[in-house]
């Protein structure tokens, strides 16, 4: 039997890998560097979560946590980059665009990473949370 909460995995997936293409190919923003590191996390998640749906397997979530909890630090490193000087030092995006920078800033906190931090940390919520549901 399909577990309900892999099909919400798999539409956040869906609406992120969606939204990214919109940003890049309709709206015209060029990912930085930590951006292609996201969507690397991201759009297998998409095809592995929908594989995972039609073949009812319910170790499903141990094959996507790894995707979605490094895309949670990636994600949210992005956004502090972005919004604090916390990690000015270290030093990110040295060739091509800027990952400092904000095509979006909407309400003044809501960027492109924190859009990306979000639907990760909901997928792994829904993991973990099915895996909590097995014991």
């Amino acid at each position: 039997m399909v577990n309900k909460n892999f099909g919400i995995a798999w539409i956040i997936a869906l609406i992120a890998v969606l939204g990214s293409l919109y940003f890049s190919e309709i709206a015209g923003f060029v990912p930085c560097q930590l951006c292609w590191y996201q969507r690397i996390l991201m759009y297998p998640l998409a095809v592995i979560i929908g594989i995972g749906l039609y073949l009812d397997d319910p170790k499903l979530s141990w094959y996507v946590l790894p995707f979605s909890v490094i895309g949670v630090f990636v994600s949210s490193y992005h956004y502090l980059y972005q919004k604090t000087d916390w990690f000015s030092e270290i030093g990110s995006c040295t060739k091509g665009v800027s990952c400092s920078g904000e095509y979006i800033n909407w309400l003044g906190f809501i960027t492109i990473p924190l859009l990306s931090f979000t639907a990760f940390m909901l997928i792994t919520i829904v993991m973990i949370s099915t895996l909590k549901k097995e014991k």
